[in-house]
């Protein structure tokens, strides 16, 4: 009986973790997860192993994979337990069966369970007690039900997926690759299209908010990187969030209100994500905008024609914006290996669209594309 019990309990665990996991819209607070044991035993020996590799393109390309290959091994790890879970309740009702070929003990209970949970049908070895068949008939039905339920759940999570993309590569043309900030108001500032700002941090205010959604019912998104290796919905929610603070703090012509609401609903994305994956707030050692970079700022903005406030209120109000986010921004891009952005652009970066792989545009000649293997 001690066996039928922990079948039982194996397979209700694993039947709860697959509806926590697929169908509950909510994130789960309470510790002990087979799932959340699962990612936290594999995503840190890959990440380490993924940060050994020196070239930053073949680093990014490894930790890419993750995301799709967990998804894959998740649910062999929950078929597995499924299978372990009835083939332990088989085996502690006695293991009647018939199949003589076969004998009798636990081996022939797991491939008994096995042709039962994939619904092969061969009919080699049956149960011949009344327990055993209605165990048969229960674990067919949940073969059927589970694997039904994981052809539904992949389609959603791969439109979670591109929907969340989208926006990101919107940002290419109008952030640069990888998106800043500074960039980001003088393209605006430059067109003299400063009242499409708004609009800008609207959309984004929207994304933000389908983000944290999306990302709480299906934490798996977020191992999920993008298609370039100098893009991320992490550096893309930073760039929006460095720019909210720099138009609250004051910018003159720019739209506040929307700011303040953007900034909000981004903050409280990031927050929440950090959450999900119980990370702790940190502090870089590295200093994002010291105040020779912060001078620096206002004199790139200024070229633009845009006037940052100058003013040591200014000064603090940009510093307590930073702190609602930053250590948040920073204990997620340690977990998941993702940069963060900086505050202003390097003067050699190219955009994404204007590159390809026979070159990039620069004026009417073509060049070659040439992009630096740092390290992360």
């Amino acid at each position: 009986m001690f066996w039928a019990v922990l079948g039982c309990l194996l397979v209700a665990i694993v039947l709860w973790e697959a509806f926590e996991t697929i169908v509950l819209p909510r994130r789960v607070t309470r510790r002990f997860r087979l799932t959340r044991g699962f990612y936290r035993a594999t995503w840190r020996p890959w990440r380490w192993l993924a940060l050994r590799v020196r070239k930053r393109r073949r680093r990014d390309a490894l930790l890419s994979i993750y995301g799709p290959l967990s998804l894959i091994f998740l649910l062999i790890f929950w078929a597995v337990g499924l299978l372990f879970g009835f083939a332990l309740l088989q085996y502690g009702f006695g293991s009647q069966l018939k199949g003589e070929a076969y004998g009798r003990g636990l081996w022939t209970d797991l491939y008994l369970s096995g042709t039962t949970l994939f619904t092969l049908g061969l009919g080699d070895v049956v149960p011949v007690t009344t327990a055993g068949r209605a165990l048969v008939v229960l674990e067919a039905s949940f073969g059927f039900g589970f694997f039904a339920l994981v052809i539904g759940y992949l389609p959603v999570l791969y439109q979670s997926f591109s929907r969340r993309e989208v926006n990101i590569s919107l940002l290419d043309a109008r952030a640069g690759s990888p998106p800043t900030a500074a960039e980001l108001l003088r393209r605006h500032a430059q067109d003299n299209s400063l009242s499409d700002l708004r609009e800008l941090l609207y959309e984004w205010e929207r994304w933000a908010a389908d983000l944290l959604e999306s990302a709480i019912s299906y934490p798996v998104l977020c191992y999920f990187r993008s298609q370039h290796d100098n893009q991320s919905w992490l550096g893309a929610l930073t760039t929006i969030l460095d720019t909210c603070s720099l138009t609250m703090v004051g910018i003159d012509g720019m739209c506040a209100r929307q700011a303040q609401l953007t900034f909000a609903m981004a903050r409280h994305a990031v927050v929440d994500l950090a959450q999900v994956f119980s990370t702790t707030p940190k502090v870089s050692e590295k200093v994002r905008l010291p105040p020779n970079e912060l001078v620096r700022l206002r004199g790139f903005l200024a070229n633009a024609g845009l006037s940052l406030h100058a003013s040591a209120k200014a000064d603090q109000r940009l510093a307590e914006l930073r702190s609602m986010y930053e250590p948040y921004v920073f204990a997620l891009s340690d977990f998941l290996a993702l940069p963060v952005p900086e505050w202003i652009a390097h003067e050699d970066v190219i955009d994404n669209w204007k590159t390809s792989a026979w070159g990039r545009i620069s004026g009417s000649t073509a060049t070659a594309a040439t992009r630096t293997d740092d390290h992360f």
